[in-house]
């Protein structure tokens, strides 16, 4: 099957992408109004931070509950803001394939870099159906694809094989993971390391590259040091030279260096993330900590609901501890 991209020189960098690419949380005035002003304090205050890329529209950003007006005004101001700083990578994940194909053209035309894509999420698939809507989602994109692995939202992970399958494919690049299993990420990334397995070409003849990135912020540091490229960590919106420093010691192998790091990520975790007590915690403490630190209004969409004043007030004391307020 040949993809609408071709493996050119703009796709080569994207493949070779690494470091912290933050899943940008979406600032909001209300339910389907912009807060264009917190976007751009959010995309200053995480490139002087140091991170590698942007990426909208994902779990973080609460992308699958926006209205497409709005998906498609924040694809078009973050291009705008960025002004090509660094790359900018577009969730198009749908239940629709039209959906996440027009978003996929309307990323393009605005100037964005790439696109991920999760599982469609309501329909209970096997792994021969997800194969088969890949092959023909990345046979029609304009821009290079990375695979999003969210079994949690999405009823269906991706198996070893069927990534195996997909990296063949020469706009599918990557691969976030945000399934906590490492085991098969691990698996995944072995199977793929093989030059024989990964039989896509570049325009130079070599075997194409395969970037694997992980999602939850507490196994980033286990990632890389086991060979992946990076992470794609939510906690990179509060604290995006944390999570930089971090990869970085990760990277080098500066055991000593990561453990000290660590201690911070996962205070972010249990005095931001777990503060809510619920699954959407992430959410809910990422949005109140970033309006505490001046960075947009703390407004989540439906059915994300806002912390109490006593919730408020315990990440208002972890950011203090943290040096961010």
């Amino acid at each position: 099957m040949t993809a609408k991209t071709t493996m050119n020189s703009t796709t080569t960098e994207i493949a070779n992408l690494h470091g912290i690419i933050v899943p940008l949380v979406t600032p909001l005035l209300q339910r389907d109004q912009l807060d264009e002003a917190g976007l751009e304090k959010l995309i200053d205050h995480v490139l002087t931070g140091g991170v590698s890329g942007l990426f909208i529209l994902g779990t973080t950003g609460e992308g699958t509950s926006l209205s497409y007006k709005i998906r498609r005004q924040l694809i078009e101001k973050t291009c705008q803001i960025n002004a090509a700083r660094c790359p900018v990578l577009v969730g198009i994940t749908d239940t629709s394939i039209s959906e996440s194909l027009g978003l996929a053209e309307h990323a393009a035309d605005a100037g964005a870099d790439a696109v991920v894509a999760a599982p469609p999420f309501y329909l209970d698939i096997n792994q021969t159906e997800l194969l088969h809507y890949f092959e023909k989602l990345a046979a029609e994109l304009p821009l290079p694809l990375f695979l999003y692995n969210q079994p949690g939202n999405c009823k269906v992970a991706f198996e070893p094989g069927t990534v195996l399958e997909l990296a063949q494919l020469d706009n599918i690049i990557g691969m976030k993971d945000s399934s906590k299993n490492v085991a098969k990420f691990q698996q995944t990334m072995h199977l793929l390391e093989k030059p024989v397995n990964l039989k896509k070409q570049t325009n130079s003849g070599k075997p194409g590259n395969f970037s694997f990135f992980m999602g939850p912020d507490s196994l980033m540091a286990q990632a890389v040091l086991s060979g992946a490229a990076g992470g794609v960590n939510a906690g990179a919106n509060l604290h995006p030279g944390l999570y930089v420093e971090l990869y970085q010691a990760a990277a080098a192998a500066q055991l000593e260096t990561v453990h000290h790091l660590q201690s911070k990520v996962l205070r972010i975790l249990s005095g931001i993330y777990a503060v809510s007590g619920d699954r959407l915690g992430s959410i809910k403490g990422l949005n109140c900590a970033l309006n505490l630190m001046g960075i947009g209004t703390g407004f989540t969409i439906e059915p994300v609901s806002p912390l109490n004043a006593q919730q408020q007030n315990t990440i208002k004391t972890t950011l203090g501890e943290l040096e961010l307020i």
